[in-house]
């Protein structure tokens, strides 16, 4: 039985966890105080609208949205003119929101870590699949629009 990778969603759900562990069991003073981490609201819901858009472009082009399985679309439109991957900028957001509405320092430490993660397990692979896949396309939608933001 072959072994099933751990998607992204599951690694958020990780990052939350390590986010809210990290706020109860190290504080760390209080960053942000009541009602000002409300304003956490904001990059959530952005972040969370962010991959629902996302996702939908991928269902309306007929592409898989799992990592490391091969797209039949390049999708260059939409959500995907300002970022390459705003499915992972949405998820640094969602992170961003729960940390601002916790309100400590320590939980902050989570999100670069995060990114990295991604950039690292996901990204780096999947931009080489999408130039092998898509080769001159690929390269100029590259040249046009950054990584992250």
């Amino acid at each position: 039985m072959k072994a099933r990778p751990i998607l992204p969603p599951t690694f958020l759900l990780i990052a939350v966890i390590a986010i809210l562990l990290l706020n109860f069991a190290i504080p760390l003073g209080r960053l942000i105080p009541t009602p000002w981490n409300l304003f956490g609201l904001l990059p959530l819901a952005f972040g969370l609208a962010l991959n629902f858009v996302a996702d939908n472009a991928f269902q309306k082009a007929g592409t898989t949205v799992k990592p490391f399985q091969e797209s039949t679309t390049l999708l260059t439109d939409g959500v995907y003119r300002l970022s390459r991957n705003p499915m992972y900028l949405g998820f640094v957001l969602i992170l961003a929101g729960v940390v601002i509405l916790l309100g400590s320092l320590s939980p902050w430490v989570i999100l670069p870590i995060f990114a990295g993660l991604m950039q690292v397990m996901f990204i780096q692979a999947e931009e080489r699949m999408l130039e092998e896949q898509f080769g001159p396309d690929w390269l100029a939608y590259k040249r046009q629009v950054r990584q992250w933001l």
